[in-house]
């Protein structure tokens, strides 16, 4: 593997691009690709065996272009198929997951709050992490209709500010002092959660564990780039350029592809 090769992310839409920004941040002169399976978004409702084989045709296209490691920039994606991907695949592969053991440290109340996506709290990976800490009060919720509200460009609308609102709030009236976002989507609606929650709640998501996770393995692997120049950033979609071109920076490479 050319320790030059890209980056490789993909996520069901174009949440993933939260985790590329962290993952950018860190490592400026790596080459990124990042694809969004906007046509099959969003991943959460629908069955493990279809999210095994959708990402598996992610991994599949990523390694067609020469990608020298994976990020699986979707909860969903990781809960219900990360087991399978790295049976299947010989690449490393980075998955993401709910930060639950950040917010079991931060919390002073014992009470966290889990916004996340049907697929990942219904999932067996999910459960056995939250097993984990029977001493913590995990109160979750599911986000209906919320990728599907980011994924049309709906972030700012009215739906969007109601829905939340009855999301979060009986959370926090059940004494949350932490909110965990479960989906590499809904770092984007932290600034309309904020006007919802009380001040002192943290709300925390996975993004930069994730970056300082591919930078471990990367260099262990010796994988990192000797390249002193920025990289270059490509961002691919199969369904909506103009939506994603809203979320990719303005200097990277934003194109419509088949995968």
């Amino acid at each position: 593997m050319n320790k030059n090769n890209p980056i490789g992310l993909f996520d069901s839409g174009i949440g993933g691009t939260t985790i590329w920004q962290e993952v950018s941040l860190l490592m400026p002169n790596e080459d990124t690709i990042f694809i969004g399976d906007q046509r099959n978004a969003p991943y959460g409702i629908r069955p493990k065996q279809e999210i095994v084989d959708l990402s598996f045709k992610n991994i599949d296209y990523l390694l067609s272009l020469d990608c020298k490691i994976i990020v699986v920039a979707c909860n969903t994606a990781t809960t219900n198929a990360v087991k399978e991907m790295r049976e299947k695949y010989q690449v490393p592969i980075i998955g993401i997951e709910p930060a639950i053991k950040p917010a079991t440290i931060l919390t002073k109340t014992s009470k966290i709050g889990i916004l996340a996506t049907k697929g990942t709290i219904t999932s067996d990976f999910y459960s056995a992490k939250v097993k984990q800490y029977p001493h913590i009060e995990i109160i979750e919720q599911i986000g209906y209709n919320l990728v599907n509200l980011i994924e049309s460009g709906k972030i700012h609308s009215d739906e969007m500010k109601e829905l939340l609102a009855s999301y979060v709030t009986p959370m926090v009236e059940k004494g949350i002092d932490t909110l965990v976002l479960g989906c590499t989507h809904y770092p984007y609606l932290k600034p309309i959660i904020e006007t919802i929650i009380p001040e002192g709640i943290q709300i925390i998501d996975s993004g930069k564990a994730v970056a300082k996770q591919t930078k471990k393995v990367l260099s262990e692997l010796d994988l990192l780039t000797d390249r002193t120049t920025k990289g270059t950033n490509y961002f691919f979609t199969n369904h909506d350029l103009n939506i994603l071109k809203e979320f990719a920076p303005f200097d990277g490479i934003i194109e419509h592809r088949e995968f």
